[in-house]
């Protein structure tokens, strides 16, 4: 096994899932008539809704596809391009404030990046959010790739976000391991695809076996010794 691949969120990061808790002033200034709690709300039900759609086939869908369904909601129009962009950056900036980066974690990669080749594979709705966290959090250069759903078009479990990633890595499914913590998106879905996978899963309570179970990304080292 000579390649790592690493779930981003939850997995390298702890991070708030809610589209709500974190705060969104700067977002909400953006559509101001809106009272905050209707704006939050609006906001939520957008994308729960693109969601609900993704469950289907795991099609991803982009952070500007819901800012342009929020702002058409909320303006009663269609809104413009600048619009758009202004919105997706506010509400990525707010959304990310949560993201926190698991301590001691560069000292871990840069530990295995001395015997393997490493790459994130992620569902985001965002090209640049888990490459920009990467570069804030200084490992981006310890990465040889980073495989987003939003560019891939689909989310992990797809079997596409794993062959994307074995491309990007020119390996095969054997020569790989696969870390995270959610079962479909991190164990089973790359066991389907023939990647060995680890399992974060401190509570035990996920059906895996436990030589395939870490109680965080810190065990890793311990178990591809």
């Amino acid at each position: 096994m000579t390649h790592v691949l690493f779930d981003f969120f939850g997995t390298l990061v702890s991070y708030s899932p809610s589209r709500t808790a974190q705060g969104y002033p700067r977002s909400h200034a953006l559509v101001p008539h809106l009272a905050y709690p209707s704006f939050l709300t609006l906001v939520d039900t957008v994308g729960t809704e693109f969601d609900r759609r993704s469950d289907v086939d795991d099609r991803e869908f982009s952070m500007a596809a819901v800012a342009a369904e929020v702002l058409r909601r909320a303006h009663g129009r269609p809104p413009d391009p600048a619009e758009v962009a202004a919105f997706e950056t506010a509400y990525l900036d707010e959304w990310s404030s949560g993201v926190v980066q698991l301590a001691g974690l560069p000292g871990l990669l840069a530990s295995l990046r001395a015997r393997h080749r490493l790459a994130v594979v992620s569902n985001t709705h965002s090209p640049s959010m888990v490459p920009d966290l990467l570069d804030t959090m200084g490992v981006a250069d310890l990465f040889d790739a980073v495989v987003l759903s939003v560019d891939v078009g689909r989310r992990k479990p797809h079997p596409a976000m794993y062959r994307a990633a074995l491309t990007a890595l020119s390996c095969r499914p054997a020569d790989a391991v696969f870390v995270g913590d959610t079962f479909d998106a991190d164990y089973a879905g790359p066991t389907a695809a023939g990647i060995p996978a680890y399992l974060i899963d401190p509570a035990g309570a996920a059906d895996v076996p436990a030589d395939r179970r870490l109680a965080s990304v810190f065990d890793l080292p311990d178990r591809l010794s």
